[in-house]
């Protein structure tokens, strides 16, 4: 797949930092992207694109008579109008984000497995969120390391619930899933034929005779203007079911549903 992180260039540490309720810091990140860049927007648009279908897959795929941009659309897709395509779009994207943030800037291994066979493009992915992997050697070590990341977008003008507190609460569901999404990621490699990625995830399915290490992790995507520090500031890690395994971030951006629309209409157009 022509995976790539030029976009990433975007994603700045503000130096800014949350503590929440029950003490714990949690990182501001400013997605100040720049649309006017052709160049970087365009090796994104692919990059998202191939999520949901691969680019040697499309002609195979889209019914005869129809175009790459209207199979993509109309039935790849999470679409554009009022209903659940719009926040179906914004989770997506939000989680295909965080996943590229622990890919290129923390070396995970994360799976790109959620997206390409959804049967309805409005729905979202079964299981968790972005599951990352760590194996510095072949041979399964207890310092091997897994992350399960619960990801929550507020991509639109609301500030009215506490969005971290949302991933959070969800982050604790994750253990109980955690055998379905891995089975699940393994099957759709199996399809893809990444026989490599299919072995890092094996070795993550042998916690009892072979432990490494689980972490958990929480993200709220927000536009600006949903973004309330004060709220934020509310959030609590009381009921996690591992809050010393838990990592949390913010990512915040202006106008981020604007930028969300625009990139689904050039990875279509531009397939």
């Amino acid at each position: 797949m022509p995976w790539t992180s030029e976009h990433l260039e975007w994603l700045n540490d503000t130096g800014d930092v949350i503590t929440i309720s029950t003490g714990e810091s949690v990182p501001v990140f400013e997605f100040a992207y720049d649309i006017a860049n052709e160049e970087i927007m365009s090796h994104w648009a692919t990059h998202f694109r191939n999520h949901y279908c691969s680019d040697d897959e499309i002609e195979a795929l889209k019914p005869q008579g129809m175009s790459n941009a209207e199979y993509l659309l109309n039935l790849k897709f999470p679409d554009g109008a009022p209903g659940l395509g719009p926040s179906t779009r914004s989770g997506d994207f939000a989680e295909i984000l965080v996943a590229d943030y622990l890919t290129f800037l923390h070396d995970y291994y994360v799976p790109r497995t959620r997206y390409d066979r959804k049967i309805i493009g409005n729905e979202s992915s079964k299981g968790s969120d972005v599951l990352g992997f760590k194996q510095k050697n072949k041979k399964p070590s207890n310092k091997d390391e897994l992350i399960i990341y619960e990801v929550k977008a507020r991509l639109s003008e609301n500030n009215a619930r506490n969005t971290l507190q949302s991933a959070i609460d969800d982050s604790s569901k994750d253990e109980a899933r955690l055998a379905e999404s891995l089975n699940g990621a393994k099957q759709r490699l199996y399809d893809q034929k990444d026989f490599a990625g299919m072995g890092i995830v094996s070795r993550f399915q042998q916690n009892v005779d072979q432990p490494y290490k689980t972490k958990f992790g929480a993200a709220a995507v927000l536009t600006d203007s949903s973004c309330c520090i004060e709220t934020l500031t509310e959030a609590s890690t009381q009921e996690h079911i591992s809050r010393t395994q838990l990592e949390m971030i913010v990512i915040r951006g202006p106008v981020l549903m604007s930028l969300v629309h625009s990139l689904y209409e050039r990875a279509a157009n531009e397939a």
